[in-house]
């Protein structure tokens, strides 16, 4: 006969997620590894399968690419009409979303969730609106690849060398059910090479860097992962809010329970290693009992010791106070509802486990679905200290003499009142005292009391009184049931005074972190966060504490409690070691242990923003085993808060770059068109001119130089264009003999004095390009070299084929750029030896490489070897033209 399964209440914190959810619409995102697996088109199939039943469907936003499969799920279907958006003289649609609010029907399909909406919408993301549409009440289909989840940013460009701008939030995933839309690499591939994911001219590019098999391999692992991930968790909530036991290991969880013991940092690289081969979420508790605050110090730093590594290891770390260590660790293994359990199993002598009972074997026999490790912890000498250490937990001599005071004084009441109210009842007086004594110096003075109120109750009201000798079997049985009671009283009171301490204690904290997290908030600047951060951690841990940060160069404090707080030059090494590690390090770490300080860097996604210090006035360690989830705490807040004011500065910084750029913008576009009528008349005037007297010896310099001023008239005008990102390519098939013949007229009063080179084979390949925008590239760096190489020196325009590209170089005979500016000769407005921004309006290269860049065409600047500079454009086998056999 099977026993029915333990009940547990169902979790508070999990009905409410619940209860929200309900409120709100569902939300489903149909997660790809890449584009083109195929979400879109199983977003609208499910769509279509949900109207077909009778669902109230609209879309109210997709995009096909052109894809006629996908084209085709949408005929039939309810589609919003999209909210056209005027953006830099262009008209774009966005999602209408008060149209579809309006509408409100029972599902939306929104695609694209990481979309960036257009300047002046209501929410700068798409996933923005979809978070409204759920407050609405309306269910969403949406669809994501993996690159756009915001934790795995860095993690995508590592391997793609592609940064995502548009990504979203990974909490937008606790509430979602995740769709897994797969597709083997080489099958994508093939879509590709098909013209399925992007239009044909474009396939050949995306093949070769962002599709490539490695790159789609690795995201796809991520994506199932993710999936996995996100399933899980939605398990776990769901287990919490019905109350349900169990592990459910569908997926691992580790937990390592730390101990005071020796080898704890053994137990916590074996948990590491565990998870790392799981790839599982591990966590590492201490369970903080009664017995923890009799533990010495060489005790309390091995549980501090081993809970920072575990930190720094990638654990999450937790200190849990319980009545015992068992109860604590069932506990945190239902809560976590760990799969499998690293643990120590000291030597213990068989009156320690009498006592106390064994961690181990209890665990073992009460748990079915739990996979336990036992790491035997390493022998060690008996400390020479042993019996200070065992008597520390007996408490002070004062308690039990208290507690001998108080049964003096209820005997001789007792003594008093023994004539009203007889012997009978003065028993249940000695009670008073024991649970008064165990309730206000722990379990071990009330059991002291509880044999002294016997031994008094026997002495001064038994017969024979002022005799420990007892003459009646009645009074035994009254001495036997006043010891049993009175001891039990005593250890029911001191188990609740531990859990009041231990109660009032986490209450404190939590009320702490609150006020702490309240503060920070508020904070506006740098000090005022350092500020609270100091005092807090003084506070709360009893140290001294120093905020540092780096300031003209230099690691320095910026506050610290008290003012008067020193660092060394040890200390100084310790703290400038955490702020390039990004690890602790000081007293109590494992690097610098000569520095009186323990330093923490406040570390977050943006790297290592500030280093915090502590350290006591005894010199003694500067963490307690107990405090180490505390700190761990502490130092995520002030991280946090300190991550706030980098991003709100940066963010002060972009309005005004904004600013400055849409002011510049404005001017030159202002100047750009403003001038060109003025200087078509000073053309005509130069033409008029001319034809009254041909033979004048300005006229040519005063052509020249009109000339150069509309080129320059044209480059700002283009490189407003660019800015505004206005650039819209027309791609044809381009020779460029052709090209560089044509720049070449152009500028033919230019390179008057100048021998071109030219050395352009005939029979080089086509190139897929815009010919005006190839236009002004070549004119500007044939005008470069012209400033750069003299009057009269030659001018070399090379073309050649390599195995992935067509290049074409323009190369001077001057000195040559200056080393290290072989990137920067590229920016807007440099000034540079040897370029157009020598003498120049240092706009040519810019327009050059903005043009380059607009045309997927490198560009590149170096010293040649034979002297002079040589500016080379690489056209990659995509923009090559392939002319079909004959």
């Amino acid at each position: 006969m099977s026993s029915s399964p333990p009940e547990k209440r169902p979790s508070p914190e999990a009905l409410l997620r619940q209860a929200k959810r309900e409120e709100r619409g569902q939300l489903k995102i149909f997660l790809g590894a890449a584009p083109g697996v195929g979400k879109t088109y199983a977003m609208l199939s499910e769509g279509r399968a949900l109207k077909r039943e009778g669902e109230d469907v609209v879309v109210a936003v997709v995009e096909t690419h052109g894809r006629a499969e996908t084209e085709a799920l949408l005929e039939g279907m309810e589609i919003v009409p999209r909210r056209e958006v005027e953006y830099r003289g262009h008209r774009l649609g966005e999602m209408d979303l008060d149209i579809v609010l309006r509408r409100a029907p029972a599902l939306a399909l929104v695609d694209e969730y990481a979309h960036t909406n257009v300047e002046g919408s209501r929410h700068p993301k798409r996933w923005q609106d979809v978070e409204e549409l759920l407050s609405a009440g309306i269910d969403v289909y949406t669809t994501l690849n993996i690159q756009h989840v915001e934790s795995l940013n860095d993690v995508v460009a590592s391997f793609t060398r592609v940064r995502v701008r548009e990504t979203v939030p990974d909490s937008v995933f606790e509430a979602a059910e995740i769709k897994l839309v797969d597709l083997p690499p080489d099958e994508l591939i093939d879509r590709l090479k098909d013209g399925k994911v992007y239009v044909p001219q474009e396939a050949s590019r995306a093949l070769g860097h962002f599709f490539s098999k490695p790159n789609l391999s690795a995201l796809r692992e991520m994506a199932l992962r993710r999936a996995a991930l996100s399933v899980d968790r939605q398990m776990l909530h769901d287990l919490d809010a019905g109350g349900v036991v169990g592990t459910y290991a569908a997926g691992e969880r580790i937990l390592v329970a730390i101990s005071e013991q020796p080898g704890a940092d053994a137990l916590v690289r074996t948990a590491k290693r565990l998870a790392d081969g799981l790839n599982a979420p591990w966590t590492a508790v201490h369970i903080e009992t009664a017995r923890s605050r009799t533990l010495d110090e060489e005790a309390q730093r091995r549980v501090a010791a081993a809970l920072a590594l575990a930190a720094t290891l990638g654990a999450t770390i937790a200190t849990v106070p319980a009545e015992n260590v068992i109860a604590g660790l069932k506990g945190q293994i239902e809560a976590h509802r760990a799969t499998q359990l690293v643990i120590g199993r000291s030597q213990r002598s068989w009156w320690f486990e009498l006592r106390h009972g064994s961690v181990v074997e209890s665990l073992i026999r009460g748990s079915q679905d739990l996979a336990i490790h036992v790491i035997p912890s390493p022998e060690t000498a008996l400390s020479p200290d042993r019996w200070s250490a065992w008597t520390r937990g007996w408490g002070r001599p004062e308690s039990y003499g208290a507690a001998a005071l108080l049964i003096a004084a209820m005997t001789l009441l007792a003594k008093l009142a023994e004539p009203v109210i007889g012997r009978g009842a003065i028993d249940l007086l000695y009670l008073v005292p024991v649970i008064f004594a165990a309730t206000l110096y722990g379990l071990r003075p009330g059991l002291f009391a509880s044999i002294a109120a016997a031994l008094a109750f026997n002495f001064f009201f038994l017969d024979p009184v002022h005799s420990f000798t007892i003459t009646d079997p009645q009074s035994v049985l009254t001495m036997l049931v006043l010891t049993g009671v009175a001891a039990v009283t005593s250890n029911l009171a001191g188990r609740l005074r531990t859990r009041a301490q231990i109660g009032v204690r986490s209450a404190q904290e939590n009320a702490a972190l609150a006020s702490f997290a309240q503060t920070l908030a508020r904070a506006a600047d740098l000090e005022t966060t350092a500020t609270a951060t100091c005092e807090e951690v003084s506070r709360l841990l009893g140290v001294r504490a120093v905020v540092m940060t780096v300031q003209e160069d230099m690691l320095r404090p910026i506050v610290a409690r008290p003012p008067e707080a020193q660092i060394s030059p040890v200390d100084q090494a310790a703290a400038e070691w955490s702020w390039t590690s990004g690890e602790p390090a000081g007293r109590g770490t494992n690097t610098l242990l000569a520095s009186d300080w323990q330093f923490h860097p406040l570390k977050t996604g943006l790297g290592v923003l500030a280093v915090l210090g502590f350290a006591r006035d005894d010199g003694r360690e500067p963490l307690s085993a107990d405090k180490s989830a505390l700190l761990a705490t502490l130092v995520g807040q002030a991280a946090l808060a300190h991550e706030r004011l980098r991003l709100e500065g940066e963010m002060r910084g972009l309005s005004v770059l904004e600013e400055r750029d849409r002011l510049r913008a404005a001017l030159l576009s202002s100047i750009g068109h403003d001038l060109r009528t003025p200087l078509t008349g000073v053309t005509a005037a130069i033409e008029a001119i001319g034809a009254e007297h041909p033979h004048a010896g300005a006229l040519p310099l005063a052509r020249a130089e009109v000339a150069r001023l509309r080129r320059f008239l044209d480059n700002l005008v283009e490189l407003v264009r660019i800015d505004a990102g206005g650039m819209r390519p027309d791609l044809d098939p381009v020779d460029l003999t052709d090209a560089v013949a044509g720049v070449v007229h152009d500028l033919k009063d230019l390179l008057r004095d100048h021998h071109i080179d030219f050395q352009v084979p005939a029979g080089l390949p086509l190139v897929r390009t815009d010919e005006r925008l190839l236009h002004h590239i070549l004119l500007n760096l044939l005008a470069n070299a012209v400033q750069h190489g003299g009057r009269a020196g030659p001018i070399g325009v090379i073309g050649r084929r390599t195995s992935d590209a067509v290049l074409l170089t323009i190369r001077d005979r001057g000195p040559g750029l200056e080393p290290g500016t072989e990137r920067a000769i590229f920016d807007t407005f440099a000034q540079g030896s040897g370029s157009d921004r020598h003498g120049g309006s240092g706009l040519g290269l810019a327009i050059a490489k903005g043009f380059a860049d607009a045309l997927d065409i490198s560009i590149s600047a170096a010293n040649h070897p034979e002297g002079g500079a040589a500016f080379t454009l690489a056209f990659p086998n995509n923009l090559i033209v392939t002319l079909p056999e004959a």
